[in-house]
């Protein structure tokens, strides 16, 4: 079983048990979050697919932790005009748990 949920303008393809990193969200370690934009769910071979979400669908996740990604370094250049511009980025992300799928 699985499902494929939207959250902060990313689509994500889930199971019980997977780990992943998402756009920031508002909660504490330990917390359990929903996530109610489920576009599709496969169950034993059967797939509903949502116009644009599944009527009844949500995913459950406990959040394991808030922390940043990768640094990103941004270098900006025009040649032969003595510009040059270099700055780093770091998102801040929420690692997730998936614990139930609701279909």
């Amino acid at each position: 079983m699985y499902a494929v949920v939207q959250t902060g303008g990313k689509q994500y393809r889930v199971a019980v048990g997977d780990r992943i990193d998402v756009e920031k969200l508002d909660a504490e370690p330990g917390a359990e979050v929903t996530l109610d934009r489920v576009l599709m769910v496969e169950q034993d071979g059967d797939v509903k697919i949502g116009t644009p979400v599944v009527d009844g669908a949500k995913v459950i996740a406990s959040v394991d932790a808030q922390k940043r990604g990768k640094k990103l370094i941004v270098f900006k250049m025009r040649p032969k005009k003595r510009y040059r511009r270099k700055t780093g980025h770091r998102q801040s992300l929420t690692q997730l748990t998936i614990t139930n799928i609701v279909a």
